[in-house]
């Protein structure tokens, strides 16, 4: 019994991870726009997502811990080893554990565009509040020394 369950947990976070991968993928194309509207839809609809992976993977640990298994890979094994269901358990436990790296990697990509942006827009709320001014050069190549810097607002 607990092996069909651990199976439908498997199968129904599949979908969950696939969703969310399509979701990242919408999410990075939001971000090169700066889209922010579809942004906050796009977050509205991964939070049941990462809730119900979540979820279902306390449910799949408590399944095995009550079984006296291990929570990681070699206790599904141990499980596959005396179940009918064995071979799929393996395969689908596998799977979600691919779909869910992947979505790692498209969260640190994601982030690593967000946090470019952010240096961008900083740094040009900088020179328009006037504390980070590019430096600009004399004839010697040096940088060159500017008396009082105003901001954009104020030149």
């Amino acid at each position: 019994m607990q092996d069909t369950t651990l199976l439908q947990l498997f199968t129904d976070d599949i979908g969950h991870a696939q969703r969310l991968l399509e979701l990242m993928d919408e999410e990075f194309q939001a971000l090169g726009e700066r889209d922010l509207p579809r942004l906050e839809k796009l977050l509205a609809d991964k939070q049941p997502l990462l809730a119900q992976l979540d979820q279902h993977g306390q449910q799949r640990s408590q399944l095995l811990a009550s079984l006296q298994l291990s929570t990681d890979r070699a206790g599904l094994q141990r499980l596959a080893e005396r179940s009918p269901l064995g071979q799929e358990l393996l395969a689908r436990g596998d799977e979600l554990g691919q779909l869910l790296e992947s979505c790692q990697q498209l969260n640190e990509r994601n982030g690593r565009l967000i946090r470019a942006n952010r240096a961008s827009v900083g740094g040009m709320l900088g020179i328009l509040r006037g504390g980070d001014t590019p430096s600009l050069y004399d004839s010697r190549g040096a940088a060159a020394r500017i008396g009082q810097q105003r901001p954009l607002s104020q030149a």
